[in-house]
């Protein structure tokens, strides 16, 4: 899905070459944000919209960009942390810009790192296991080999992953959750049953949430959403449809993406006491 920033509006202040200002959730999150290679858009949108972290909860931000799916979170949840991890030595330095930039410097924390690495590589730089409460990514949506590989590292990396590499990602998320902690992917719709199977006896009480680019579509994205250590069954939702014939945003779907709904994927979780 494209970036839907609700304005680009310009490098107004941030003092970065071949960047843009892009305005999320009706302007309230601003993120500086590379013109080309990988940029944040919908995706991390509603991947944010769909944790529902809790004041004072710690959230795991895989593959974190520019920052955009931590901090939309962070916008609509006061008082979360959230680490963001990044292969990417420049879209590092934007995510730690932009949570300056937004407010949240105290609160956002960037790891350059690679995911695929061993834990004791992963502990030396300040990772460590099973101290999240929410695991969040948007892996790469390509497989090696289905799409042209850019000479632009920083997008290849964004948008291919290597075979395998999926269980290596997954393997990360739950390592770094905590007993019970709550795993949100999303994902190209053909990748379900990819997803499905990495996650099996890692994740229970799965929740598969499709979004439809128009009604009547086949779905192009799903979030599946899961608890560590849990048994409980699968449950397929209706999901979200995002466009109107018109190619307008739905309601629904401009209400997560201007206004900051959150998406209703939840189920009571027993350990959690309001």
């Amino acid at each position: 899905m494209a970036v839907i920033s609700s304005a680009t509006i310009g490098p107004r202040g941030s003092g970065e070459p071949n960047t843009t200002t892009d305005a999320f959730l009706g302007g309230r999150i601003e993120l500086v944000q590379q013109k080309t290679g990988h940029r944040g858009g919908s995706d991390a949108v509603f991947l944010a919209a769909a944790v529902p972290a809790r004041h004072g909860e710690r959230v795991l931000d895989a593959g974190t960009g520019a920052g955009t799916a931590g901090l939309c979170l962070m916008a609509r949840v006061p008082g979360i942390h959230v680490t963001g991890v990044e292969i990417d030595n420049a879209q590092c330095a934007l995510a730690r810009t932009n949570a300056e930039r937004n407010g949240f410097g105290d609160r956002f924390r960037v790891i350059e790192a690679d995911v695929t690495e061993s834990g004791q590589v992963l502990g030396e730089m300040g990772l460590v296991r099973e101290t999240y409460d929410h695991a969040i990514a948007n892996p790469p949506f390509f497989g090696e080999g289905a799409v042209r590989v850019t000479a632009d590292t920083s997008r290849a990396n964004a948008h291919v992953m290597p075979e395998g590499e999926l269980d290596h990602w997954v393997r990360f998320l739950t390592s770094m959750g905590r007993p019970r902690a709550l795993l949100t992917l999303i994902h190209r719709a053909e990748f379900v049953g990819l997803l499905l199977d990495v996650l099996k006896d890692r994740f229970g009480a799965l929740t598969i949430y499709p979004l439809f680019p128009r009604q009547g579509l086949p779905a192009s994205r799903v979030i599946v959403q899961g608890r560590k250590n849990s048994r409980a069954s699968l449950r397929l939702l209706p999901g979200l449809v995002l466009h109107e014939e018109d190619g307008a945003y739905t309601g629904e779907a401009e209400a997560v993406l201007r206004n900051g709904e959150p998406l209703p994927l939840g189920r009571p979780d027993p350990s959690r006491r309001s």
